[in-house]
C-alpha cells in the first residue's frame, strides 16, 4: 500500500545512510520526516565525518547476480558524485592504486585480466612505477614487493565531511527536522506495539511516532534491535598528519595509495592540509560476553589509536613517504563499521515488524566491492532504503540485502572476513593497553 506523503517518518541516525536516507525520502516528496541522532550533525562519531573517503567503480570477482546488482547500485553512486550538482563539487578524480606484497593478497585483488588493452588500468611491478605517480622526492619510499594496479579515472575520493554536510543542508531545505544531541536526539528504545515499531523514545522521555521507522544507527543499531547476530560492530584506525604550507602542492593531486595488506593514504585536503593515513587490518571489536553467554561488541568514540595501529601507519609511511614517517601526527580516531556474516547490506523491510525498515550493515564493503568504505554509496544508498519502504527493491538485489539471521548462525565472531593486514586477525579493545597522545588543539577538534 502506498504511503501517505504527509505522514509521520521516523529515521534513526544521522550519520551516512540516516543523511541520504532522509535526503532521498524529501527529494521523493515525503513532507513530515524527522531525523533523531544523539549528536549533533554531523555525528562525530559516523564513520561518514571525516575528511576522505575513497571512491571507486572497482568490483571484485563475485557471482552474476551479485555483480548485477552491484553495478546498479554503483552506476547510481557515480552519477551522484559526477552529475548531481549537490555531490560533484566533494569528488575528487585524482586515480586510485591498489597493491599488495603476498601472492595471496594479490590474489584477492580479483583483477588478473583485462589489464592488457584497457588503457585506464595501469600495472604496478617495481618500486620505480609507484615513485612516478608523484612529484620528486614525496613517493620516495622503496616499496618493497608491492605488486599491483594503476585506475587513472573513474576513482579517487570523496571530502567526506563536506558532502555529508551538504546532504544535511539539503535534506533541511526540503524541509527535513533534525533533532540532535543528548538527550534530545539520544534515542533510548524503539517503541513497540502490536508486534510492530512505531517510532522511537529518546533520552529526554519525548515519544516519536511515526508510520514507519528507519533504523540507519550504523554501529549502535545492535543496541536499538535484536540482530541475531548478523550485526558486529568492528573499528579501523586512522590517523592525519598535517604538512607544512611551503611543502603541500608537491603532494597535491597524488592518485589514492591502496595496498590492501599494509593501509592507505590520500592527498592533504585542502582545509588543513593535512595527509590522513589509514593501517590495513581485520578490524578491531570491543567485546562484552553477556551472563546468557551471547557475544557482543559495544562501539565508543575515542580520538586516539593503539599504539600497534600508530606503529603500522608508520610502517606503511617507511615503506612509501619516508619522509613523513617521524612527523606527529596531527589527529587521530577509530572508525566504526556494522560487519554482517558476507559483508552485505541489511536494507529491508523487517519481517516481523513492517512498519520498521532496516538500513544497516556497511560493512566496509557491500555487494563485495573491493574498496572498504561504503561512504561511497552516500548519494544512492538512501535511494534503496526509501525502495525498501515503497517495496520497490528488485528482486535481485532484495535476495542479497535482506533480513537473513540464518546467515548468522553460528557465527565465528573473529572471522577476518577477507581482510588482511596487521596480524591478520580480528583485535579486540579489551586487550590494548597502550593508546597514541596527539598534542595540541588539533586533538580536541570535532
Amino acid at each position: 500500500m502506498p504511503v501517505s506523503k504527509s505522514l509521520p517518518l521516523l529515521v534513526i541516525g544521522a550519520g551516512t545512510w540516516g543523511s541520504s536516507t532522509a535526503l532521498h525520502l524529501a527529494r521523493r516528496g515525503y513532507t513530515n520526516v524527522t531525523v533523531l541522532d544523539a549528536y549533533a550533525v554531523p555525528s562525530t562519531i559516523s564513520a561518514g565525518n571525516d575528511i576522505n573517503k575513497i571512491i571507486s567503480t572497482l568490483q571484485n570477482r563475485q557471482g552474476k547476480d551479485e555483480m548485477e546488482a552491484g553495478e546498479t547500485l554503483l552506476r547510481k553512486a557515480v552519477a551522484g558524485w559526477t552529475h548531481d550538482p549537490l555531490f560533484q563539487p566533494y569528488y575528487h578524480n585524482t586515480g586510485l592504486v591498489i597493491a599488495a606484497c603476498s601472492e595471496a593478497a594479490r590474489e584477492r585483488l580479483g583483477i588478473r585480466t583485462g589489464l592488457k588493452g584497457d588503457s585506464n588500468l595501469v600495472e604496478l611491478s617495481t618500486p620505480e612505477h609507484f615513485q612516478r605517480l608523484a612529484a620528486t622526492g614525496v613517493l620516495s619510499g622503496e616499496f618493497p614487493d608491492w605488486r599491483g594496479f594503476l585506475i587513472r579515472s573513474g576513482a579517487g575520493w570523496a571530502h567526506a565531511r563536506n558532502a555529508l554536510e551538504a546532504a544535511i543542508r539539503e535534506a533541511s531545505r526540503l524541509g527535513v527536522r533534525f533533532v540532535t544531541g543528548d538527550p534530545e536526539g539520544r534515542v533510548t528504545k524503539l517503541l513497540f506495539e502490536d508486534d510492530d515499531v512505531k517510532g522511537a523514545v529518546a533520552a529526554d522521555g519525548t515519544v516519536w511516532r511515526a508510520t514507519h521507522t528507519f533504523l540507519c544507527a550504523g554501529a549502535m543499531a545492535d543496541g536499538l534491535l535484536d540482530f541475531k547476530q548478523q550485526l558486529r560492530p568492528t573499528a579501523w584506525t586512522l590517523a592525519h598528519i598535517q604538512l607544512e604550507l611551503e611543502e603541500r602542492a608537491l603532494y597535491e593531486g597524488i592518485p589514492v595509495i591502496f595496498n590492501i595488506e599494509k593501509g592507505f593514504f590520500f592527498e592533504p585536503d585542502q582545509e588543513r592540509g593535512e595527509i590522513k593515513i589509514c593501517d590495513e587490518h581485520p578490524g578491531y571489536t570491543n567485546t562484552v560476553h553477556s551472563a546468557d553467554g551471547s557475544v557482543r561488541s559495544i562501539p565508543f568514540e575515542r580520538t586516539q589509536i593503539p599504539k600497534e595501529s600508530e606503529e603500522r601507519v608508520r610502517s606503511l609511511l617507511r615503506e612509501t613517504m619516508p619522509q613523513l614517517a617521524d612527523r606527529p601526527f596531527s589527529f587521530a580516531r577509530i572508525c566504526w563499521c556494522a560487519d554482517t556474516p558476507n559483508r552485505e547490506f541489511i536494507i529491508d523491510r523487517h519481517p516481523e515488524h513492517p512498519s520498521l525498515i532496516l538500513g544497516s550493515g556497511a560493512s566496509g564493503k557491500g555487494f563485495r566491492l573491493s574498496m572498504r568504505t561504503g561512504f561511497k554509496f552516500l548519494p544512492s544508498i538512501g535511494d534503496l532504503i526509501v525502495d525498501a519502504m515503497e517495496d520497490k527493491i528488485p528482486p535481485n538485489i532484495h535476495e542479497i540485502v535482506k533480513w537473513d539471521p540464518e546467515n548468522a548462525t553460528n557465527r565465528n565472531w573473529k572471522d577476518t572476513l577477507g581482510r588482511y593486514g596487521g596480524p591478520n586477525r580480528v583485535m579486540d579493545f579489551q586487550e590494548v593497553t597502550k593508546w597514541t597522545t596527539i598534542e595540541g588543539e588539533m586533538s580536541k577538534r570535532s
